[in-house]
C-alpha cells in the first residue's frame, strides 16, 4: 500500500491515507476519481492532501456491499464473540498506530496533540473494546403469555434483539476518529453491517482506519467508508432503501433534515445534534474548582464540543469574581500550533467556521452584550480565534439562542435563585449542563429540573461509554453508549408458539 507523509517541524513524519474507499472489504477507487476535495490544514490554511468526493454510484457499491454482508449465512452465523474479536483485533491495530493516528487527527483538524493522543485516541481504544464486550451479552427475554381467548392449551413467548441492518454513519468534524467508531463499534457489535461517511471538513483518519479495518480481518462489506460532501455522499446514503438505519452527529439544521428524509423508508434514527449548554455556578460553589472549571467547559477544542458550557450563569454574590476569573483564563490562553506543547488553544476547523464565530460575536454586541475578554481572530496563518467572554448577555440575544461552536461563553448574573431553572431551560436544546455548588442538596435538586441529556455535578465534559449520551427537545433524538446502544442498533422480536400435546402429561 502506497502511503505519502507530511513533515511537521518538531515531529516525526505523519503517515497520509492513500486516500482510497474502503468497498466490500478492498480498498478500491472512486467511480469519479477527478472529482476530489482537499483537505486542508486549519493550522496554516494549507493544503495537506486530496481525497475523494464520493457520489451516489459510490454509495450504492457502498449499500450494496453492506447489504450482501449483512444478509450473507456467513455473517448471520457469525459468534457474537467472533464479532466482538474484529472489534478487539482493530483495538490492537489502533493502538499500535495511536501516536501516528494523533498526529494525522491533529494535523487534519486542528486540535491539540495532547488532547488528540491522550483523549480521542484514547477514546477509540476504549469504544472498540467497550462494545467488543458487549457483542456476546444480548439477551431476550421470557414472556408469561396470557392468550385474548381462553383456552386449554400451553403457549410459550419470548424475545429476541435482532440487528436492525445496514447502518449509515455520518460523523461531524470535531472529533472524527472517536466519531467513527462510535458509529462503527456497536454496529459491528450487534450484528448491523456499515457505510461510515466522515464529514468533508476531516476525513482523513477515518480513511486511514479504513487502511486498517481491512488489515484487521473484517468480513468484506461489515465495514464501508465513501468521503465526500454531505449534499451528495450523504443524501445518497440516508435516501437509499436499504439502509434501515442512520446514525448522525452533527449541527441541529442537518439532522432535521435528515429525520424528514428517512421518514419516506421509515428508517431508524440516533440524532446527536447541538447545544446550548449552561453552566450553573451557585454562590456556595468552590470557586477555586468552578472558575477553571467553567472556562475549561467552553474553551476546550477551541468551544467545538456539542456539550460546551457557552451559557454561563452565575449568582450575584460571587458573579464579579468569576468573570474576572474566566476572563483572565480567557486572556492569557496560548494559541498556536497544535503540535507545540505550549499551544493551550488550537485553530478552529476552517476560515468559515471561524467567520461564523466573529459574525455572531458582532451580533451580540450589537445587541448589548459586552466583551471582556476577547473578540478578535487570532494573528498570522491558519484560523484561530481569541477565547471570548461576553458579559451582560440577556436570553433574547441572538448569541444566547443559537449554537456558536466557537470559544465563546455568554454571561447572564443570577439575582434570584428562582431565576436558575428557567433560565437554564430557556432554550431549544437539551444537551448537557453543568451546576457547581458544595451543598449536594441544591444540586441533585436543580438536576432534577434540567432539561438535559446529562447534568454534571462540580465538573463538565466528562463522558463515559457505560452512561447514556444524548439530548432532548432540538438536541436530538435517541442515545448512544451503555446499554442504550443495545437499542439503538437492535429491534425486538416477539416469537409465541402454541405447544401440542400438553394433556399427554397428565
Amino acid at each position: 500500500m502506497s502511503h505519502h507523509t507530511a513533515s511537521i517541524a518538531g515531529i516525526p513524519a505523519i503517515t497520509l491515507p492513500s486516500g482510497r474507499l474502503l468497498l466490500d472489504g478492498e480498498l478500491v477507487e472512486p467511480c469519479n476519481p477527478a472529482r476530489t476535495i482537499d483537505a486542508i490544514d486549519p493550522t496554516t490554511g494549507t493544503r495537506i492532501m486530496s481525497f475523494p468526493a464520493c457520489g451516489r454510484e459510490d454509495v450504492e457499491r457502498a449499500v450494496q456491499s453492506a447489504h450482501r454482508c449483512f444478509e450473507s449465512k456467513a455473517w448471520q452465523g457469525m459468534r457474537p464473540l467472533d464479532r466482538g474479536r474484529l472489534l478487539e483485533n482493530l483495538a490492537l491495530l489502533v493502538e499500535r498506530h495511536r501516536d501516528d493516528l494523533a498526529a494525522l487527527e491533529s494535523l487534519d483538524s486542528g486540535k491539540l496533540l495532547a488532547v488528540t493522543s491522550a483523549i480521542d485516541l484514547q477514546f477509540t481504544i476504549d469504544g472498540l473494546r467497550y462494545f467488543a464486550g458487549w457483542a456476546s451479552k444480548i439477551n431476550g427475554e421470557y414472556v408469561t403469555h396470557n392468550p385474548l381467548v381462553p383456552e386449554n392449551a400451553v403457549y410459550r413467548a419470548y424475545t429476541q434483539r435482532r440487528p436492525i441492518g445496514v447502518t449509515g454513519g455520518i460523523t461531524p468534524w470535531n472529533f472524527p476518529i472517536g466519531q467513527a467508531i462510535q458509529k462503527i463499534a456497536p454496529a459491528i457489535a450487534f450484528g448491523c453491517t456499515v457505510v461510515l461517511k466522515p464529514s468533508e471538513e476531516s476525513s482523513l483518519t477515518a480513511l486511514r482506519l479504513g487502511e486498517l479495518i481491512a488489515e484487521a480481518g473484517f468480513p468484506a462489506g461489515a465495514v464501508n467508508i465513501v468521503t465526500g460532501y454531505g449534499a451528495d455522499a450523504g443524501t445518497a446514503l440516508v435516501e437509499h432503501p436499504l439502509v434501515r438505519k442512520i446514525a448522525f452527529t452533527g449541527s441541529t439544521a442537518t439532522g432535521q433534515s435528515i429525520l424528514a428524509a428517512s421518514a419516506a423508508t421509515m428508517k431508524r434514527v440516533t440524532l446527536e445534534l447541538g447545544g446550548k449548554s449552561p453552566t450553573i455556578i451557585l454562590a456556595d460553589a468552590d470557586l477555586d474548582r468552578a472558575i477553571p472549571g467553567a472556562a475549561a467547559a467552553i474553551f476546550s477544542n477551541s468551544g467545538q464540543i456539542c456539550t460546551a458550557g457557552s451559557r454561563l450563569l452565575v449568582e450575584d454574590a460571587v458573579y464579579d469574581r468569576v468573570m474576572d476569573g474566566v476572563a483572565q483564563i480567557a486572556s492569557a490562553l496560548r494559541l498556536g500550533s497544535p503540535f507545540d506543547q505550549a499551544t493551550q488553544i488550537g485553530p478552529l476547523i476552517s476560515m468559515r467556521q471561524r467567520e461564523r464565530v466573529s459574525s455572531l460575536v458582532d451580533a451580540g454586541v450589537a445587541e448589548g452584550a459586552q466583551i471582556v475578554a476577547g473578540g478578535t481572530a487570532g494573528e498570522g496563518a491558519g484560523w484561530h480565534y481569541r477565547p471570548t467572554v461576553l458579559a451582560n448577555v440577556t436570553p433574547d440575544m441572538t448569541v444566547m439562542r443559537e449554537e456558536i461552536f466557537g470559544p465563546v461563553v455568554c454571561a447572564t448574573r443570577i439575582t434570584d435563585r428562582a431565576q436558575i431553572v428557567p433560565l437554564a431551560n430557556d432554550t431549544p436544546f437539551g444537551l448537557a449542563a453543568s451546576i457547581w455548588t458544595r451543598n449536594l442538596d441544591h444540586a441533585h435538586l436543580l438536576a432534577e429540573r434540567i432539561e438535559a441529556g446529562t447534568v454534571w455535578l462540580n465538573t463538565h465534559n466528562v463522558l463515559d461509554l457505560a452512561m447514556p449520551f444524548g439530548g432532548s427537545k432540538l438536541s436530538g433524538l435517541g442515545r448512544e453508549f451503555g446499554s442504550e446502544a443495545v437499542h439503538a442498533f437492535t429491534e425486538p422480536k416477539a416469537v409465541c408458539m402454541r405447544l401440542e400435546g400438553a394433556d399427554d402429561f397428565g
